[in-house]
């Protein structure tokens, strides 16, 4: 089962994203903010992460931008996630080491393709079935 770390400061989407994807075979896990996004990649090795841009103190940027530097953790895919559709978000986040881009809401099927093409083999079958 592939472990997705989820980290979005808001808790209702934290909680929608979350179940959607566990329905589709997913083990979730979550973060709150930068700093304890960049300890749960850390410490949990996730086989995808789900970066919210839009955090506090420290943005997604910054946080995948460290994630990254980190030996233990560079190999890990982060995909953004973001309220903000322009394109020069979408520049500054692939900009910062993130390999996909989507934009909130979350469209799940869009996302979800998003996260094969990041997972290949490790994607859960029931996530693969678009109907």
């Amino acid at each position: 089962m592939a472990l997705v770390l989820i980290v979005e400061d808001n808790p209702i989407n934290r909680d929608v994203l979350g179940r959607r994807l566990e329905r589709r075979g997913f083990s979730i896990r979550f973060a709150e903010d930068g700093p304890s996004g960049i300890t749960a990649a850390k410490v949990l090795k996730p086989d995808v992460i789900l970066m919210d841009m839009g955090l506090g103190e420290m943005d997604g940027c910054e946080a995948t931008q460290r994630i990254l530097a980190d030996p233990e953790t560079a190999h890990i895919p982060i995909i953004a996630l973001t309220a903000s559709a322009f394109e020069s978000d979408r520049v500054r986040a692939l900009a910062a080491g993130c390999v996909d881009f989507d934009t909130k809401p979350v469209d799940l099927q869009r996302l979800l393709g998003k996260i094969q093409d990041v997972l290949g083999p490790k994607t859960p079958a029931a996530a693969m079935t678009f109907g």
